[in-house]
């Protein structure tokens, strides 16, 4: 009696070489879960710049300027947000093969993959230096300057710039002592600057994976047997 056949194993677990059809689909389904990591953290950073134009949720400190300069400055909805975003429909393109992408060479979706590697990496850097920025200063909010030159007066500016010995991030009864307007502003400054913060630094680390995973598609682009 004939021993039963041994049935055929997964591509990917066929002891071939680096240069194999598998490693490359395999290049492109980390491509399709990169974009959309990277549109996600897109979003989200547009979102978080979105809420801190909008103290408390009121609209009037916009209507009147009264929003900080990071904020305005809305590196995480052109920055973090579209420039990463960009990259990521240009990323997942590639991953899926549609449209220009469709039956591209391995040097120009190597090249693609530096241009939207590079796009994400310079909107992640801006939106992540930014909050850096933003939360060494503080926020913008009203406070009573008669704490810092002994006259009453209130006026709108960032009172913990000029505090250089008290970091008000460690020193919490700052946070609802000095800022008098808009309400818990320091706590909407750090908690929205933080994510905005923490997203950019996760787009770094996924432009750093993109880029290493369309080196390894070009190297078996390259390497593969006619």
């Amino acid at each position: 009696m004939l021993p039963a056949a041994e049935p055929p194993r997964p591509c990917c677990h066929r002891p071939r070489t680096l240069s194999s059809p598998c490693v490359m689909a395999c290049s492109r389904t980390c491509s399709r879960i990169l974009g959309l990591s990277l549109g996600t953290t897109a979003l989200f950073a547009a979102g978080a710049n979105t809420v801190l134009l909008f103290p408390n949720w009121d609209a009037t400190y916009l209507w009147r300027g009264l929003i900080g300069k990071h904020a305005m400055l809305g590196s995480g909805l052109w920055g973090g947000g579209l420039m990463v975003l960009t990259a990521a429909a240009l990323i997942s393109l590639m991953g899926w093969r549609r449209g220009c992408f469709s039956k591209s060479g391995p040097c120009r979706s190597m090249l693609a993959a530096l241009l939207s590697s590079g796009l994400a990496l310079l909107g992640a850097l801006i939106c992540f230096i930014t909050s850096g920025v933003a939360l060494k200063v503080g926020p913008f909010c009203m406070f009573d300057v008669s704490s810092f030159n002994q006259t009453q007066a209130w006026k709108y500016g960032y009172p913990f710039k000029d505090l250089h010995n008290r970091n008000y991030l460690y020193d919490h009864s700052l946070w609802n002592s000095v800022c008098l307007e808009p309400l818990k502003a320091v706590i909407w400054h750090v908690s929205f600057f933080s994510a905005l913060l923490c997203t950019s630094l996760l787009q770094i680390l996924l432009v750093v994976i993109h880029f290493f995973n369309a080196f390894l598609g070009l190297f078996c682009s390259l390497c593969e047997k006619p």
